[in-house]
């Protein structure tokens, strides 16, 4: 019997096979492309987390090369950059290179800037670069630092961190982080149980107003959430700082004035005669100022007032002799071993001015003061404007000052306070101090202050509002050597740039 095959079916098979053959084909070349891009985009991350990594390496190895040799802005070579090192694993394989580009510190400046090039040993073709600032952090990063015990009343309102070697008590309105070196304290200002190191009298809303008596936060424990005083919270126990320790501070900076970059006078510089109390400063925008020799202060017994400032004095200018007109020292520091009272206004400036006796006087009531009675303004609020002043005993503000007093720049009292001294009504005929309430003082910098800081007092003297705003700038460009909190550098901002 003769079979048939049938022609078609047999076509329709080979037109099959070469179909799903196709596809195998199709399929198999889109997978090992896959395969081959996903090996090529993993050896790609691979060598480009390896740039980065080498780049980051470089930030680091520089940092330890400038804790060991702090003013070594060339990397131990004594030439210019860029400084290119190899970067080794483990097993002494070397697998990255990093290339430093170094930005010494301007005068007066700790800021470094480093800028780091890494690249992967496999392929040098991928390049990541980070810039980093680093700096030896200076008592101005916070916007307010005490040693003492410290008060902040209600009408207070702060931006910026706030630190006291002691314990704090803040009954106004703070942006940022408030602490203390205290676990607990007896707060001096009320008789009863130890509070917290960082509490408030403000009663817990909806209640209003201040309980001027014990309050509940008397357990370290449990630190209740208080967000309507504290909006970033509050710490206790914290690292102290040492005040005594800025005392090396002011004798850098007396030697900086007494060189060919500063501005330096003794009191026995203006003829040292009875009549002489202290100098006058008065800074203009055109990078000059005008020194004064005063002669007298104001009587206080003639605008009815007593006081309780350390030489019974209004620390209000009468009598002055102009010494002369300067031009702002180019390393912008001004050292005067006498009393010195501020005022005026820079522009594209950088200046730290220090009132201080060196050696430092056995006797307190030696220590000099800077005093504010004017207003003290920066006409830029970009970074360019830089005022430090520093007090060896306080930075102070004096009877006759202004009802709206505005004061730019870092103060610093070293042994006494940064605040007002107290006037009062005086006794007999003349008994009404006129100048004994004052309205408002604005601080745009910040305050560092040994003693219990103040512009008022619990019987409602001195300035009403207190407006404390903390100068961002400082963080990164302190006035010319202003005293640091440590030796150290610290990395203050880190980015990873194209160029």
């Amino acid at each position: 019997m003769k079979i048939f095959k049938n022609k078609k079916e047999n076509g329709m098979i080979i037109i099959q096979t070469i179909v799903f053959s196709s596809v195998a084909v199709i399929i198999i070349g889109a997978l090992s492309s896959w395969a081959g891009n996903t090996i090529k985009s993993g050896r790609v991350a691979f060598n480009r987390e390896q740039a980065l990594q080498s780049a980051e390496a470089g930030i680091e190895y520089y940092r330890w090369h400038l804790a060991h040799a702090p003013s070594d802005y060339q990397d131990g070579t004594g030439g210019a950059g860029p400084y290119i090192h190899s970067l080794k694993d483990k097993m002494g394989n070397t697998v990255g290179q990093f290339s430093l580009t170094i930005t010494p510190p301007s005068s007066g400046s700790t800021l470094v800037k480093i800028k780091s090039s890494g690249t992967s040993s496999l392929d040098s073709s991928f390049s990541r670069k980070i810039l980093s600032q680093v700096a030896k952090p200076s008592i101005a990063e916070n916007a307010f630092v005490g040693n003492d015990a410290m008060r902040f009343g209600e009408g207070t309102e702060i931006f910026g961190s706030i630190h006291s070697n002691g314990g704090i008590r803040f009954d106004g309105y703070t942006h940022n982080v408030v602490s203390s070196g205290f676990r607990i304290y007896d707060d001096a200002d009320h008789f009863g149980l130890a509070e917290i190191g960082v509490h408030t009298h403000v009663r817990v809303p909806p209640a209003t107003g201040v309980n001027d008596g014990v309050t509940s936060e008397t357990n370290a424990n449990s630190i209740p959430n208080r967000t309507d005083v504290f909006a970033a919270g509050r710490r206790i126990e914290q690292p102290t700082i040492d005040f005594s320790g800025f005392t090396g501070d002011i004798a850098n900076l007396k030697t900086a004035s007494q060189s060919s970059g500063g501005f330096y006078r003794d009191i026995s510089d203006s003829g040292f005669d009875t009549s002489f109390v202290g100098y006058h400063i008065v800074l203009k925008t055109d990078d000059t100022f005008d020194l004064y020799k005063i002669n007298s202060w104001v009587s206080m017994s003639d605008n009815g007032c007593i006081t309780l400032s350390p030489n019974n004095s209004s620390w209000s200018i009468d009598t002055q002799t102009l010494q002369g007109n300067y031009a702002f020292p180019a390393n912008g520091i001004i050292f005067l071993e006498d009393h010195v009272v501020v005022d005026g206004q820079i522009d594209n400036a950088r200046l730290t001015i220090v009132a201080a006796s060196l050696p430092e006087p056995s006797d307190a009531s030696q220590y000099k003061n800077i005093i504010i009675n004017n207003d003290l303004l920066y006409t830029n609020y970009n970074g360019t404007d830089s005022l430090g002043l520093v007090g060896q005993g306080g930075v102070m503000v004096g009877m006759i000052s202004e009802d709206n007093l505005k004061i730019d720049g870092a103060l610093m009292a070293q042994r006494n306070k940064v605040g007002r001294f107290y006037y009062g009504n005086g006794f007999g005929n003349k008994k009404n101090c006129v100048y004994k309430n004052r309205n408002i003082v604005t601080l745009y910098g910040m305050i560092a202050s040994y003693a219990r800081y103040g512009f008022t007092f619990t019987n409602g003297t001195g300035y009403t509002t207190r407006n404390i705003n903390y100068d961002g700038n400082l963080l990164y460009a302190p006035p010319p050597l202003f005293p640091l909190t440590s030796d150290q550098y610290k990395i203050l901002s880190w980015q990873e740039v194209r160029n």
